[in-house]
């Protein structure tokens, strides 16, 4: 495993070249976020996916999302619809986990065997750089912590034997908390009131006409 600090650009550039190459050889990493620092891994390939599920501690029938760089990115890996895809230009970048139709590529592990995948474009420089490093491969989007533990918003809030796991750790400092916002824009239903909730609310309800579903 390899650790980086918060430091200069060109020392950052390296942290996450190596990271891109520990995600491309089907090894999980650990990386910061708007909300909390992540734990991703190649989305596409099942045998990442499985040691996401281990490294966590997580039950198989909890999907993951996916992360990657653009809206673009995102439709080589689900299929939007109009609706989705106005709500994911008027949102992302952002703290924000947009579910929409998968594409059936993806492993069926990423989605619990589901047919609807949560996409994370987050507003952060650092994530959206290792992002475009390994794109288009989408990386899984889940906080780096044991399952039922809080989340990390520092690197040293990693459990040890998780940091132990992982190939790379990039530390990009001090991560503000809170969670995303989960929704399905296409069904008008949150089903994790987060970050920017009002205006998202507010934007289904007149997307729509409708008062979406909040289920929490």
């Amino acid at each position: 495993m390899t650790d980086f600090d918060e430091s200069p650009p060109g020392r950052l550039d390296g942290a996450l070249d190596e990271a891109a190459a520990a995600i491309e050889r089907g090894e999980t990493v650990v990386y910061p976020t708007e909300t909390v620092y992540g734990l991703g891994a190649d989305a596409t390939n099942a045998e990442a996916v499985e040691r996401v599920f281990e490294t966590k501690g997580r039950n198989r029938d909890k999907p993951l999302s996916i992360g990657v760089p653009s809206i673009a990115v995102a439709q080589r890996h689900t299929q939007p619809s109009e609706r989705s895809l106005r709500f994911m230009r008027a949102f992302l970048p952002g703290p924000v986990t947009v579910v929409v139709e998968r594409d059936p590529a993806l492993p069926d592990a990423v989605t619990a065997g589901r047919d609807r995948v949560g996409v994370r474009i987050p507003d952060h420089d650092v994530a959206l750089a290792l992002f475009e490093r390994v794109a288009p491969t989408p990386v899984t989007a889940t906080s780096a912590n044991r399952s039922g533990a809080p989340s990390a918003v520092r690197v040293a809030d990693l459990d040890p034997d998780l940091r132990d796991s992982v190939g790379a750790v990039i530390d990009a400092g001090e991560a503000p908390g809170g969670g995303s916002t989960v929704v399905d824009p296409e069904r008008n239903v949150v089903h994790r009131r987060g970050a920017m909730g009002d205006a998202i609310v507010a934007w289904l309800a007149d997307e729509t006409g409708t008062e979406p579903d909040v289920e929490g």
